[in-house]
Order: structure tokens, then sequence, then C-alpha cells
């Protein structure tokens, strides 16, 4: 049987292959729920609207809107330093600690290309909007990485400097191996800057277009006047600084740094003695302007205690004011005293009227729900409303918005915030806890499916436990279910069950990889006392053939509900040891209660339907067993402690047979039903006890010790009868942990326990008889803590208790299932208490592979663990640990939940066009100017370039920046410069149409400075000087220019012992580059000369409808 599906090797002899030699073993993650409470880091896309959470075990958690959420887990557990999305491109990055930078796949779902870094990754930026990356190491290097979308890698680009040559640009020492700490693309510079800050506290702006240094600072250059020290709203000093002190010759070493203005002229740095420094840089727009280069040595230092000793600032995050570009909000972790609260700290700052004039509104402190993890801003595009996440531990996260935390600003007592949105959980866990859970399949009589389907569409759960308060939503919307999920056709084909601490069930639907609720069912109704109804829950079983759902609660109650059926008019009873009452129940929608027991006060164990449906037997911890009927409501029989009011009944099974005796009914007494098959039920006791019960009478048939060293039961199974049961011999050996070697050894029988059934524990000894005469004989698998035991069912119902295998484990085991391949029952799986998962054969129960919940998930098991776990026959197992929800499977042929298809979308395509069409549009609109209006319409005066206004900063498409930053970072450094094609950002400046209006009564032209000759020389002049400058003053009869050795070297930075061949082959390289940009300058040539010629075609057009006009027609 196994042979297919698990492919063997030929040589029988040889012992069973590992878990990496099955082609079909290769256990996987299907559904995932929850924040691991591990998570340590935050991303957040704007625009696709995806939330990532990083662990500290190399997980990466994705979220989006509607319950959508995904697990990518890296190849190693290493925790994450770095992660980053590519905005709206549907790739997400990550650096680990072992510097292995990865990229993700979000609509793959898979890890689509690693690069491991040879040194320490110290800093890491991704330049927004674009698929481009600084990193900064610990020998103070600045790269650039690019991931390539067509050939699905990452590549390392040619652009690379290290920190010796970045000095000697700025003119600072840098001492040897400095490790940058910070990359920061300055706004507005389309990603051509970038800001490195080293560990010892030199701050450099680096322009990459024109590889040299903007601006260099570090602690000598601080000019401070005075500090702000900002103990509270209240408490605000300024401390006049005459002199340098001492500590600000000593180096500040970096420890967080962000912009605190959209232009990137402020910077807010923060060091490890807790300092905040606001530093005055130069933007784009102020370059060339040499006083306001000299200005930006103006800083302003901000501490948030006057203590000696302050924790060190870990992030700063800076969220700018919707009315003005220099005010807003900066959120500070740390810089407190060392031993003080844990709180995160929001600063309102105004240096609207300049740094130096800085303005200090207010400072307010969140306190934490938890230890912090980490925080992220964001500012959605298409609103101006600020969300603060905050992660803290263990996997809390937070959402913050505008309202919730200027409701702290107006109660500065109230340090938590009230109106705080909590990460809406789709499958609670914890809070409420999660008790028992069950994974069922759906059948589809009556058309069951597709009621549960309307009621998924229709019914709206009631949560117990809302996650905010007020009207706050959950700010994060991404993705969107797949057409699959959706589709009429296809009903409920399985729901998950869970049973919790707070009395309550809750239902979903598990069809799809993304699960919805049904139901949240209450058993504590208002105006009806049920005693012990809120009680935790403790057992769980659901009849698929008529929709009832059984619980069982620690208080012993047992609810009968149907979840599909007509509600009006129905009785619901609650029954006890004394009476039977009717009730009055408020039903849900769609589901209602029909009975409850109250007959014993000690906890529901187990709960098993019988096949039919009608009957469901109840095992209490106290070993007494109920069998209820369904139907009537009422109870057939209340047996007394099967073996000991110390052994639990843990596990039920049960087994059909084909009744021949027609007296037996009417001796049995029961005549509530004629049908011949006949049922009885094997229960498992918590000490190894087998207690044989006739489902109908209520008769014990029998009672067995299966194990005489007292160990742990856990379950008990019955197989299917197309497994042989063979002779029992007389000799019996055990066999080793993991079964013969061979593979040849005979199924052996022992002798070992012995049966502890008496004449007063068996009621009748003609009913075992004329059961064992009626039965098919099959195997029976009982599973131990140190152990698995196969017997005979005729060897039990004849009285002894003989096994036919029996297998020590090495390890201690928690839960075990039988799983069927196409319909079969193929293997046992058992999950120890290490967190081994194991796969063994049947009946042999060799080990066929085995795997770790930890390889899978990265869990660890924990207590009770098994409570939670399920499967419904197959290879899907059910999990919950601490926060977090699994459905993992073993097996690649099994795929139920019908993936990828049915796997939501995580990237969503025409939200990325729609927002770069609305980027594209914006820009357009920016740089549209008035139509003319008149007689004519307007004349075409010319097409000409046009650099934009340089008070104004304009964003670029994707498309027209990425290509820039290619030429940029495919080169060398200085190598533009070598070529002196300083063309500037008119090279690749847009072109623009400038069409100028005809006034009817044109006003006289102001008179020139010049005269009409000094003009026309003055334009062939800047012609010329235009063309020198882009051929290196070259012409047909050009003389070659004789250079010095020393202009040679100050302009290549070649000294003369170089090698002559790589010389020639980089000098014709440029001349390559050359050729290439003057064929792009052509062809911009020539699509302004079509232009023109289509603006000239125009204007003869409308020069004819005119003549035709008459002047009352004008």
């Amino acid at each position: 049987m196994f042979a297919k599906l698990f492919h063997r090797a030929p040589q029988e002899s040889s012992p069973p292959k590992d878990a990496a030699q099955l082609e079909e073993f290769k256990p996987h993650v299907v559904v995932h729920y929850g924040i691991p409470s591990t998570a340590s880091i935050l991303a957040f896309d704007p625009l696709q609207h995806l939330l990532a959470v990083g662990t500290l075990d190399g997980r990466i958690k994705v979220i989006g809107g509607d319950n959508i959420e995904c697990l990518l887990i890296s190849p190693n557990p290493v925790p994450l330093k770095y992660l980053e999305f590519f905005q709206n491109q549907g790739y997400l990055v990550s650096v680990s600690n072992e510097n292995v930078v990865q990229v993700w796949d979000l609509e793959q779902r898979r890890l689509a290309s690693i690069l491991q870094w040879e040194s320490n990754i110290s800093a890491f930026s991704v330049v927004c909007g674009t698929n481009y990356m600084y990193i900064g190491d610990e020998y103070g290097y600045l790269c650039v990485l690019k991931f390539d979308f067509e050939e699905g890698n990452i590549q390392h680009m040619p652009y690379q400097i290290p920190a010796d040559i970045i000095a000697d640009e700025a003119g600072i020492p840098v001492p040897d191996q400095q490790s940058v700490v910070g990359l920061l693309a300055q706004p507005c510079s389309s990603g051509k800057r970038v800001l490195i800050a080293y560990q010892n506290g030199v701050i450099i702006l680096w322009d990459i277009s024109e590889d040299k240094a903007i601006l260099a600072r570090g602690h000598k250059d601080l000019q401070l006047k005075d500090e702000i020290i900002i103990h509270s709203t209240s408490d605000i000093r300024h401390e006049k600084l005459n002199n340098k002190s001492n500590e600000e010759q000593i180096e500040k070493e970096i420890s967080a740094l962000c912009w605190a203005s959209t232009d990137g002229s402020i910077l807010a740095v923060g060091c490890v003695d807790g300092d905040i420094i606001l530093w005055n840089l130069p933007t784009a727009i102020s370059t060339n302007n040499q006083k306001a280069n000299k200005s930006s040595n103006s800083a302003v230092k901000i501490r948030l205690s006057s203590g000696d000793r302050r924790l060190p600032v870990i992030v700063l995050h800076w969220s700018n004011s919707s009315h003005s570009g220099y005010a807003g909000q900066l959120f500070v972790y740390g810089g407190d005293d060392i031993g003080s609260e844990e709180v995160l700290t929001i600063l309102n700052l105004d240096f609207s009227s300049g740094l130096e004039a800085l303005k200090y509104v207010k400072r307010l402190d969140l306190t934490l729900n938890g230890s912090y993890a980490d925080i992220e801003l964001v500012r959605a595009p298409e609103s101006s409303n600020t969300t603060l996440f905050v992660l803290t531990n263990p996997g809390q996260l937070h959402a913050y918005d505008d309202e919730c935390l200027t409701g702290l600003v107006s109660a500065p007592d109230m340090k938590h915030a009230v109106n705080a949105v909590q990460y809406p959980v789709t499958l609670p866990t914890v809070e409420p806890y999660m008790t028992i859970s069950k994974l069922c399949l759906v059948d589809n009589n009556e058309g069951l499916q597709r009621v549960l389907k309307e009621t998924v569409w229709t019914a709206k759960p009631q949560s117990s436990s809302p996650t905010s308060t007020g009207n706050a939503k959950w700010p994060v919307s991404g993705g969107f279910p797949s057409q699959l999920s959706s589709a009429e056709n296809i009903g409920v084909e399985r729901i998950y069950i869970a049973g919790y601490h707070d009395g309550y069930v809750r239902i979903w639907d598990a069809t799809f990889p993304l699960f919805s609720p049904i139901f949240v069912i209450g058993f504590q109704v208002e105006g009806t006392e049920i005693p012990g109804a809120s009680e935790p829950i403790s057992a769980l079983d659901f009849n698929s053939t008529t929709s009832n759902l059984a619980v069982g609660n620690d208080c012993g109650l047992v609810h009968l509900l149907k979840l599909v059926g007509e509600s009006e008019n129905l009785n619901t009873y609650l029954l006890t040891e004394t009476k039977r009452e009717e009730m009055d129940l408020h039903h849900g929608n769609g589901w209602h209660s029909t009975a409850v027991f109250s007959l014993i006060k000690s906890p529901v164990r187990s709960l098993q339907y019988t096949f039919s449906g009608s009957r469901i037997i109840v095992g209490h911890e106290c070993g007494k067993a109920a069998v209820l009927d369904v139907i009537s409501s009422s109870v057939l029989f209340l047996t007394d402690c099967l073996v000991s009011n110390t052994s639990p009944i843990v596990s039920i099974a049960i087994k059909t047979y084909l009744q021949t005796d027609s007296n037996d009914t009417e001796q049995s007494g029961d005549t509530s039903s004629k049908d011949p098959e006949k049922e009885v039920a094997f229960i498992l006791t918590k000490e190894a006890h087998i207690i044989l019960v006739d489902i109908s009478s209520g008769n014990k048939i029998g009672c067995w010790s299966v194990n005489p060293k007292e160990s742990t039961a856990i379950s008990i199974h019955l197989l299917d009868e197309n497994f042989a049961v063979p002779e029992l011999p007389e000799q019996n050996a055990v066999n080793s942990p993991h079964g013969p070697t061979d593979g040849k050894e005979p199924l052996q029988s022992g002798t070992e326990p012995e049966s502890d059934t008496t004449e007063d524990e068996v009621d009748t000894s003609s009913e075992a008889t004329e059961l064992w005469k009626n039965f098919v004989d099959s195997l029976i698998l009982v599973c131990y803590g140190d152990s698995m035991l196969l017997y005979s069912t005729k060897s039990l119902i004849q009285g002894g208790s003989n096994f036919i295998r029996k297998i020590e484990l090495e390890k201690q085991c928690c839960w075990a299932t039988i799983f069927k391949k196409n319909e079969v029952e193929s293997g046992v799986i058992l999950v120890y208490s290490n967190g081994v998962v194991e796969i063994r054969s049947l009946p042999d129960l060799n080990v066929l592979a085995d795997t770790s919940i930890m390889s899978i998930l990265r869990w660890n098991f924990k207590t009770n663990m098994e409570k939670t776990m399920s499967s419904f026959g197959n290879s899907n197992i059910t999990m919950v640990y601490g926060c977090e929800f699994a459905v993992i499977s073993l097996f690649t042929s099994e795929n139920d939940f019908r993936i990828p298809e049915a796997l939501p979308h995580l990237h969503d395509k025409v939200v990325a066009e729609a927002a770069e069409a609305a980027l594209k549009f914006s820009l357009s609109q920016k740089n549209k100017q008035i139509a003319p209006t008149g007689i004519l319409g307007g004349i075409i005066k010319g097409i000409r370039r046009e650099r934009e206004n340089e008070n104004t900063n304009i964003e670029e498409t994707r498309d027209v920046l990425v290509p820039k930053l290619e030429a940029l970072f495919s080169r060398s450094p200085f190598s533009v410069a070598d070529l002196d094609l300083d063309m500037g950002d008119d090279f690749d400046a847009p072109v623009k149409l400038v069409v100028e209006r005809i006034e009817v009564e044109p006003k006289s032209p102001e008179p020139s400075t010049q005269s009409p000759s000094q003009s026309q020389s003055q334009t062939e002049k800047n012609k010329r000087m235009e063309r020198d400058r882009l051929f290196e003053g070259g012409s047909v009869n050009a003389e070659p220019k004789a250079r010095t050795a020393d202009e040679i070297k100050a302009k290549y930075r070649k000294s003369g012992t170089g090698d002559a061949a790589a010389a020639a082959q980089e000098a014709k390289d440029k001349l390559l580059e050359r050729q290439m940009k003057l064929e792009k300058l052509k062809e911009n040539s020539e699509e302004l000369a079509s232009g023109s010629e289509n603006f000239a075609s125009l204007a003869g057009e409308l020069r004819k409808q005119m003549e035709n006009r008459k002047w009352w027609q004008l």
C-alpha cells in the first residue's frame, strides 16, 4: 500500500529512508494566522496597504485586509535586522543577522533571490519607488544593489565607494574601518543624494550624480548656543552654552537618524549618550547657495532628561504636519534616564522660522503595551492622515491614528491610548484562550455545504472581545481574495471548530486558505440560568451527516446543537439526573440548541457521535460514560465508573457489525431502532484500560488492562478491514523503537498484558460470544506515551489481550492520528513532546519519515498543545502556538485547500497601475500650461527645453527615475566627470511645449539694451560654447590638446604606474558611453522635429479654416 506513496528503495533489507528521500513527503505550511511572538521589525507599503512583520527566527508575516495573511519562512532561523518593501512593486527585501540579503516575491509567495554579503551590513536602505538598495558595511563602504525583475536575481552594481575616498572628497578625516550606521536618500533628490552616517558621529551628504560630497559634518562642527531639555510639557528648559564644552569635543556615536522635513533640509540624529541633534542641511535647491551652505553648520541639541546616565536613542521617526513642511512630530524611543518607565516619546516641534528659532509645543509619553520591539510611521498617499504602528513583545500590534494621538495630547495624564486599534485577530487563540479545536469535513447531504455557504455570506458573528473601542478601523487593507473563494458552485467543504475558556464556540469556513467566520456560539443566555454554562469548553464533536454539533465543558454540561435547519418552533430541553424541562433559549443566526445535558458534575473529556449520528457517547474525567439519544433528546444509559474514578476517558472508537440474531433487539429492550446493524464502543481510559460497551444496551462486554507498565494512554484507532489480520503465534517479541530493520520480520503477538476481566465486569458472556461470531476481524491500534500496540478486535472480544505487535518509543508521544491516501488508511502520524513529527506505516509501524514542528513553523512544543491539534483523516494538521494558528500539510499530493488557485493575492496589479497613472497625471497637471485662446487659438512659437522652477520639487515616475539611476549605478565612481559631459539635469529633462498667447492688441515691445548684432553674436557664442562643451572642444579641424602629466592624473585619478591596457579599455568604455548619449540626444532631436512638423501642420489647417470664414463668423 505504501509503495506508491513513499517509493521505497528496491532492497527490502535496507532500513527505511529518511524524509529527504520520500518524494511526496515535503512538509509545508498551508494556512497561517496570527503574529509570531518573536516579532521584532515592521515594514509598510503605503500604496498596496500591506504590513510586513519580521521575526527573530527568520519568518516574515505579511498582513493585508479581510483576513488576508501570509507567512514567509527563510531557509535559516536567523533574526532579521532590516525589512523594507519595494513599494508598489510586489516584492519585499530582508537582511538577516548573517548578512544574507533576500528578496521575496509576494505574488508567488516564495524566495525570489538571495545574496550572501561578505562583510557585516551595518546600514541598509531602499531607494523609494525603485528596485535599488543602498548598503553600508562595517568597513565604511557604500555599495549599491539592484534587484532585476526580469532576471529574478540580486545584482551588485559597479558603483561602490570606500570611506577614505568619501572622506577625501569631504575634506574630513575618517578613521579606518569606520562602520556606516545609517543611509538615507535625501527627499526630492530622485535618489541621487544619499546621507551617510558613520559610527563616530560624522555625517556626509553625498551626490552620486556629481560624485562629490555636498556637506560633511561631525562633532567638531557643532555650533551650539543652547540646548533644550524637555522633561515634560510644563517643564522645558533652555540652557545657554557659551563655549564648546568638553563633551562636544568627544565623538558622539550615532544610534538613530531620520529626516525631519519634507525637503531633506533638517536631519534628526540620535546618539548613544541620549542626545538628539537637529542639523540644518542644504537641499538640492540650495546647493549653489553658499550662504545657505554656511548656515547649515547650525544645530540644536535636545535632551529628554537632565540626568547623566541616559538610555541611547534607539529609534527616531518624523511625521510632517499637514499644514507646514517645517513642523510636525518627532517620535523617539530612548533618551530617558536609565531605569525610567518604558515609553514612546512624541515631541511636537516647529521650526518654520528656522532651526535657530525652534519652537517647542508639547511632549507626550505613550505607555507601551509590553516591551518595545519596533514602530512604523505611515502617511497614506491618498490622505493626510498619519498612522503609527507600534509592535511590542510578545507579538502585540497596535495602530494609532491622528485622532487617537490628539486625544492623548488633550489628556496628558492618560498615557494609554483608549482608542488604539489592536490588530484584528482572525482566529483568536489567547484572548480569549482556545482550549480545544477540531477540523471537520462537511458532507453535501441535503445541500448542507450550500446552506453553510449562504450563512457565511449573510451571518455577522458577534465578537465577545472587540479589538478596539470607538469607530476606529484597522488601517491595513491590502490584497484581495481569489475568485475561487467566492465561487457560488463551491460550498463549505470543511469547518474549523474551536472551544474557548470563556465558554464560547467559534466556527469558521475552512474550505480555502482564507478562513471566514460562520458562527459565534454562546451558551450563557440572559434570562435563563444554566449552572456552569460559561465554563471552559473541554470536548467537541461534529457529525456532518446530520449537521449536529456536541459541546462539552469542564462543568460536565453537554450541549447538542444543530447548525443547519429550521429554528422556529423548536424546543430546547434541559436534562438532569432527576428532571427534564423545556427551555426558551435564544437561537443564533442559522444554528439552534436542541438539548442541554447536566448529568455528571465532572469535566467532559471525550465526545463521539455514532456513524448514523443518532447517538453520542460522552466520556467524563471521573471515568463514567453516558450514551445520549440525539433525536429524542434523552439519556439511553449512564454507566458507573468503568474502571476507577481516577481513570479519565481519553478516547472512544466505534465499530459496526451486522446483527444476525433477530431476538437480540428484543432481549436488549431497545426498540428505538430496527436497524440490523449494531454498534459497539471501544473506550480507552488514561490508565490504559479498554472497555467494550454495547451502545444499544449499555452493557459492558469486557474490560482489559492492555499495558502493565501503567503508561499514559493517548488514543485508540480502529483500522480498516482491508488490513489482513495475521494468526497469532505462540511466542511474542517486543520490537525496537524503529521497527524491524530487514523489513521481513513477521507480525508477532505477545501475552505480556493480562486481562482483568471478571464476571462482575461483564454483563453477559453470551453477548460477547454473539458479538465475536458477527464481527469481521480487524486491527486496533492503541497509542501510549511510550509505546504503540496493535491488537485484533476478535482477540479482545474473546477476552484475551494478546497484542500482535508492540513498538517501544524512545520519545514521549503526545498526539497520534491515522491518515488516509486515496480514501485508504495509509499510515499513522505521531507528534512527540520534543516537537518531532513522525510518519509510520500500517500495519507494520515502521518509521518512514520524520520532521519537526521547529523546522516547519519554527515552533517549540508546548504543554497541552496536543489539545488544539486536529486532523480530518489526511495529512493536514491544525496547530496552535501562542497567538499563532497554522495548518500544515505533510505531503505535496494533498491539496485539499486548492493551492495556489485559492490563495488570496498579496500584490494588486490594478492598484499598482492606478497609483503609477495617478502620479503621471499629477505630474502632467503640474507641467501643464494654459492652452492658448483667441482668434486663431494659438500659434506655436517653438519647442524648447525648459528646466523646472528651482523652487518647485516635482517627483518622477518609476519609468523615468529608474533609467536615470541605472545609468548612475552602472558605472564606477567619477567616470562621468572623466568624460567632461556635465549636462546636468537638462540631459534627461522632460521636453515641454510652451504655447504663448497672441494678444488682440499687443503691447509695444520693451526697448532692448542690446543691439541686434550684439544679440545675434551672443546667441552664436552660446551655441558655440554648448558645442564645445559637448564635444570637449573637438571639431573637424581641431588639433589635439596637449596635457601635462599632472593634469592627466588630476583628471583621471590614475598614477603613472598603472596598467596601460586597463586605461585604454576604460577610455574605450567612456567613448562608447558618450556615443550612446549622443545617440540618445539625436533621438530626442528627431522627436522634437517630428513634434514641430505636427504643430506646423495644425497651424496650417487652422489658417485654412480661418480664411474661409467671414468676419461675422469670427
